[in-house]
């Protein structure tokens, strides 16, 4: 069995949305809470959750523990390089985002059962790449390279070493953008 990790990616400065975005109520609690959920979900040893210095991320007790990375940047790839810094020894790291409260917690299991000697494993919704993906410790490398707000998107899609898990849950497509996308993903 893999020795695997969660980050959660939460240091953006949430502009689209108004500011403070993880912290805004989705079904009753932080948006950001349904993330961390999900991540501790996940067949992991320790979830990291990538934030500011002031983002209250929650009390969580018990495994896997969750641990708070505070970072002054909000660039996408400065968040994801130092978030797989910190799992060092890992063998595997799975990206969620903060902002996506819809995770289906069997997923995490599926893609870590997939990737094998994959490069990731990621889950498909439709014909397209959702979240959380599952990168395997040899992207590392490749990851550290990313510079600005690109995430691991474009390196992915260039890759033919990905397996990919068929879903027909939408929510690894749903994430929150703009204030109103709260409602929107209430009522689903």
């Amino acid at each position: 069995m893999m020795k695997l990790a969660a980050i959660v990616l939460a240091a953006g400065a949430g502009t689209r949305f108004g500011g403070d975005k993880l912290s805004a109520q989705f079904r009753g609690e932080p948006l950001l809470t349904h993330a961390i959920r999900a991540a501790r979900a996940a067949p992991v040893e320790r979830v990291i959750v990538v934030c500011p210095p002031a983002l209250d991320i929650g009390e969580w007790d018990g495994l896997p523990p969750v641990e708070a990375l505070r970072i002054a940047s909000t660039e996408l790839s400065t968040s994801l390089k130092a978030g797989i810094a910190e799992a060092a020894g890992a063998e595997g790291v799975f990206v969620f985002l903060g902002d996506m409260p819809l995770i289906p917690h069997h997923l995490p299991a599926e893609l870590a059962a997939a990737i094998g000697g994959h490069f990731a494993a990621i889950p498909h919704y439709r014909n397209r790449a959702g979240h959380p993906v599952l990168l395997s410790a040899r992207a590392f490398p490749e990851i550290a390279q990313l510079a600005g707000d690109d995430g691991a998107g474009r390196l992915l899609k260039a890759r033919n070493d990905v397996a990919f898990v068929e879903t027909e849950d939408e929510g690894v497509m749903l994430d929150v953008d703009r204030a109103e996308d709260i409602a929107r993903l209430e009522r689903r």
